[in-house]
């Protein structure tokens, strides 16, 4: 079971607080075990020295899981964040960011995701600006 990209949109606009609907974040792809959303570059996202933040990628890694988790479900159901752990490689200046996220082991109660973010245009295994792993409580 999977979602489209417009039901994946519509979760975005739906289950998320105001605040994650502010990154304008979107759907550029998803599949049984993966969804890849474009976190669009704003200087509103951008910290000193004109870097995006490391929050907004973060943000984005979770909403991307989450995501995942509803394609991999067949829909939204609620989760929880238990864990994240995020490393940031490289800074991203000026380009949109693509967000994939992985699930690497769906249980009944819990799931693991990795998660690559690579600015748009590169190779996301040789040039990501950051990876995070993730784990979420399934309700």
């Amino acid at each position: 079971m999977t979602l489209t990209i417009a039901e994946a949109d519509k979760l975005l606009a739906d289950h998320f607080a105001p605040w994650v609907q502010a990154l304008g974040l979107s759907t550029t792809e998803t599949g049984e075990r993966h969804a890849v959303l474009r976190l669009p570059w704003s200087d509103q996202l951008a910290r000193e020295g004109g870097a995006l933040s490391g929050q907004a990628l973060m943000a984005a890694a979770d909403t991307a899981c989450v995501i995942a988790l509803s394609a991999a479900r067949g829909g939204f159901g609620p989760v929880t964040t238990v864990q994240q752990s995020t490393s940031f490689q490289r800074a991203v200046v000026d380009r949109d960011v693509l967000v994939h996220a992985r699930i690497t082991k769906l249980g009944r109660r819990i799931a693991f995701l990795d998660v690559t973010l690579t600015p748009e245009g590169t190779e996301a295994a040789e040039e990501p600006a950051a990876q995070a792993t993730a784990v979420y409580a399934l309700g």
